[in-house]
């Protein structure tokens, strides 16, 4: 086995809540910029379009693009697990070659879905019950996104392995000057040219693009061990296993919680335009919630991938405490700050009163249970980091998803109304909760055990 030079690595060797701090806000931030493409062609075409392509935008194409990205998302963590392991093994060789497979399969896999989102595209909005005048301009925004979406799984993929060696920051500055360049296009496209939806998708695209293009850039001028080579991108069988074995999960894992939003909008969409608007509004700032605790989650997968690779289960255990007590810490803050500000922050994204309205209600049903939410995300990035996702995959499945979906066909026969459909996240986020944290102490018994015997 070829091995790494050995410097100081601060994940495995430095004081656990500041590295898990220096680490998360790069990955917050980098988060919050991503979250601004599609924010930003919210707030433009919600001021400058109309409340219609308002929802066109956030509605049922957004959820279709967070089902697919997603999904590939959960599909690359398996390959940031097994770099971040390999790292603090110091293992050379297997770095390498988990590198260049995880490229291959991104563009294997974006070629194929590109090709089915772009003819599926229509039918997929139907199988939603997208309102009829709502189609024509989703189906010509979600064609340009999946024409584009190579760019977005070869972003994702090498920012998830920059953060898996403990480069947050990279990715960040990618991010930063990529929104900059959605926001001017924005503007320039459908400010200046009106092109309306049509032009927010074209902004988007060449932003992502530019964001593949600085994270490939980055990987192939390293000059450590992890230098992506053009030429040995293909998939490499040994480390290929391992890579699926952790990210397919972890994929269907994340596809549980889009798929559930899926038929939440599918459900949502029978009440309307302005319901349909309402929602794609509060979507946007319930993204400030799940890019503050989803980052906490990257970090923490991280942190015990490398600390689990390197032996050090004290620190697995350590951290993972840690981690849980920051983002409660932070998640009561937002819910605090969303709910008293919701006013002001529905506003910014649009003037109709009906749609203000609706999406306060929705917030105050929502807002209040983030705190219950973080042990699903915490816990899930720890087992993640140390390999176990079958069993998180399986309550993920039972309790976001399968739960979820009872209610909502169930609940609304007795009482179709919107808030039914919404307490439908407070509910299952709290069954779920309870199953990670029975199963995290069940699973991490040996952990606790090794470390009080002194092995």
């Amino acid at each position: 086995m070829e091995h790494i030079h050995k410097n100081t690595n601060q994940i495995t060797e430095g004081i656990i809540w500041k590295q898990l701090l220096l680490f998360f806000f790069p990955i917050v931030f980098g988060t919050f910029f991503q979250q601004l493409y599609n924010t930003i062609d919210t707030i433009i075409v919600g001021h400058f379009v109309g409340k219609e392509a308002l929802a066109c935008v956030g509605g049922s194409s957004s959820q279709i693009i967070n089902l697919i990205v997603g999904f590939f998302t959960g599909l690359s963590s398996g390959a940031s697990v097994v770099i971040a392991q390999f790292f603090g093994a110091h293992d050379k060789r297997s770095l390498h070659e988990s590198l260049h497979t995880a490229y291959a399969f991104s563009i294997i896999g974006s070629v194929l879905i590109s090709i089915i989102g772009f003819f599926l595209a229509p039918n997929m909005l139907r199988w939603m019950n997208t309102p009829s005048e709502l189609i024509p301009n989703s189906t010509l925004y979600l064609r340009i996104y999946f024409l584009g979406i190579i760019f977005v799984f070869i972003y994702n993929t090498g920012s998830s392995i920059l953060r898996a060696i403990g480069n947050s920051k990279s990715p960040l500055y990618y991010l930063i000057y990529c929104c900059i360049i959605n926001i001017i296009l924005d503007i320039l496209f459908v400010v200046v040219f009106h092109l309306g939806v049509l032009g927010v998708a074209i902004a988007t695209l060449i932003s992502q693009m530019v964001s593949a293009l600085l994270v490939t850039f980055n990987l192939m001028k390293s000059n450590d061990s992890l230098q992506l080579k053009i030429k040995d991108i293909r998939i490499y069988k040994r480390v290929l296993h391992s890579q699926l074995y952790i990210g397919i999960p972890a994929g269907i894992q994340s596809v549980m919680f889009n798929i559930t939003n899926v038929f939440i909008q599918s459900a949502l969409n029978r009440f309307g335009t302005d319901t349909v608007a309402a929602w794609s509004v509060y979507g946007k700032l319930d993204a400030i919630f799940w890019m503050v605790s989803g980052a906490f989650g990257i970090a923490i997968t991280t942190f015990v991938g490398q600390n689990y690779g390197a032996g050090k289960k004290e620190r697995v255990l350590k951290s993972t405490r840690v981690c849980l007590g920051m983002d409660l810490t932070v998640s009561v803050l937002l819910a605090l700050f969303l709910i008293f500000s919701r006013d002001v922050l529905f506003r910014i994204f649009t003037n109709d009163p009906t749609v203000i309205n609706i999406g306060s209600k929705m917030l105050l049903l929502i807002a209040p249970w983030y705190i219950v939410f973080i042990f699903i995300e915490v816990l899930s990035g720890a087992l993640r980091g140390i390999g176990d996702v079958i069993v998180p995959m399986l309550l993920t499945m039972f309790g976001v998803c399968i739960l979820r979906i009872v209610w909502i066909f169930a609940a609304l026969k007795f009482h179709p109304t919107i808030n039914t459909i919404i307490f439908s996240y407070p509910v299952t986020w709290s069954l779920t909760a309870a199953l990670f944290i029975v199963y995290y102490i069940f699973k991490t018994r040996k952990l606790r055990t090794d470390i009080s015997s002194g092995k």
